[in-house]
């Protein structure tokens, strides 16, 4: 696909549709209830993300001390950024896909699907054991020496 159209798209498409929809819901409610809601949904969004980040942060800082690499949190982190931005917009079309990705549970599924589809995370390839280790016999137990008494 052409990036042009698709910033096209991006850059032009979605604030018509979103400007459509603001319309609409405006005649149906009124003006000063429509532009109430967009600044609440921006108000509780930013606070929602702000929540959910420092809980990001704190897993990273867990994983980071298991000595693990913290992939899937950075991504998470990313995917919060991202969603702020989306419910700083005004709109409900956006403020509908940032609160979708608040749901912790569905943006992990929504990530790691992302990621399987990618052929980025696949399932790890059982180990075959080395030569040393196929020949290797190890027997526990105890022992004490005859020489020392």
């Amino acid at each position: 696909m052409n990036p042009i159209l698709v910033f096209l798209l991006i850059f032009v498409g979605i604030p018509l549709i979103e400007l459509y929809f603001l319309i609409q819901v405006g005649s149906e409610i009124g003006a000063f209830p429509t532009v109430f809601l967009t600044v609440f949904t921006a108000l509780l969004g930013g606070w929602m993300v702000r929540a959910q980040g420092f809980s990001t942060i704190m897993r990273v800082r867990e994983t980071m001390d298991r000595g693990e690499v913290p992939a899937l949190e950075m991504m998470e982190g990313s995917v919060l950024l991202i969603c702020g931005v989306m419910l700083l917009l005004p709109g409900f079309i956006t403020d509908a896909v940032g609160f979708i990705f608040l749901v912790p549970p569905l943006r992990r599924w929504l990530l790691k699907a992302g990621l399987k589809g990618a052929g980025i995370m696949q399932p790890a390839a059982p180990r075959q054991p080395t030569k040393t280790q196929q020949h290797q016999r190890v027997i526990e137990g105890e022992f004490h020496r005859e020489d020392d008494k």
